[in-house]
């Protein structure tokens, strides 16, 4: 109770800073969803982030020098998640490891036999249920930049720290209500089927065809098309849109318009 009530302090005292100029300048160059949010949302992120970077350890990995512009810009998109709900700053991250680029890591695969293999696997990020979030700075920069893609790899792998703060990466992040539950599990099952079997057919889909994996990664790739593809997956997928909304408390079609890139 004691350091619940410290942390809380400590919290509200890093918000009440004034905010770094030089982090302003970063958020505004390598952070384009950040001019579509209201000034109240800006405010509030500015305040995340500064906590976010108090509180989170950041690491280079494969040779790469980490410098204040990458972690503030991973803080920024990641603090997107958090905007207008009560939240403890994904909880479970300790460690954020930032790679210059995709890199290998190692999976392990059941074959039809009964043996078990290890095979070496491209990955752009991972989220780990103990501590740690993966990143490849290469495709942070271009999930960032390219807006309306629906395909944000900062916004996926916390999504997935969301997932996970009940203990189980299931595609079921904790709800305010009990009651979210029952319509919750009913239409992101629904929707995941109808992912998969579009993916089976090879039929052209809003959501990233990866969201077919599992749940998990349907709720993942489903966070990133509701910020970057609000106004398709509205129209195409309905109840999947207004369950996001009310989960995340916010409503992207009533973002501001993006900037239109000068030729």
């Amino acid at each position: 109770m004691i350091f619940s009530w410290l942390r809380g302090r400590r919290r509200r005292r890093l918000r009440a800073q004034p905010f770094p100029p030089a982090w302003q300048e970063v958020i505004e160059r390598r952070v384009p969803l950040f001019a579509q949010l209201s000034e109240e949302d800006q405010r509030e992120l500015r305040e995340h982030v500064q906590v976010f970077l108090a509180e989170k350890h950041f690491e280079g990995c494969a040779g790469l020098e980490l410098t204040e512009e990458m972690k503030v810009a991973i803080a920024a998109q990641a603090c997107v998640l958090l905007l207008h709900r009560e939240t403890d700053y994904f909880p479970k991250v300790d460690t954020i490891l930032v790679y210059p680029h995709a890199y290998q890591a190692t999976r392990t695969e059941h074959l039809p036999d009964g043996s078990v293999r290890e095979v070496e696997v491209a990955r752009l990020g991972e989220s780990w249920s103990r501590g740690v979030v993966v990143l490849s700075w290469h495709d942070v920069v271009h999930g960032a930049a390219c807006v309306r893609d629906g395909q944000n790899l900062v916004l996926h792998e916390f999504a997935h720290q969301l997932d996970q703060e009940d203990g189980s990466a299931d595609g079921a992040p904790i709800l305010e209500e009990r009651s979210h539950y029952l319509a919750w599990a009913r239409v992101l099952s629904e929707e995941y089927e109808d992912l998969q079997e579009a993916a089976e057919k090879r039929r052209k889909t809003v959501l990233d065809k990866y969201g077919a994996t599992n749940p998990a990664e349907f709720f993942a790739v489903a966070t990133e098309c509701f910020f970057e593809k609000p106004r398709q997956l509205s129209r195409k997928h309905p109840e999947l849109y207004e369950e996001l909304k009310r989960y995340y408390r916010q409503d992207p079609l009533e973002f501001k318009p993006p900037p239109r890139k000068r030729s």
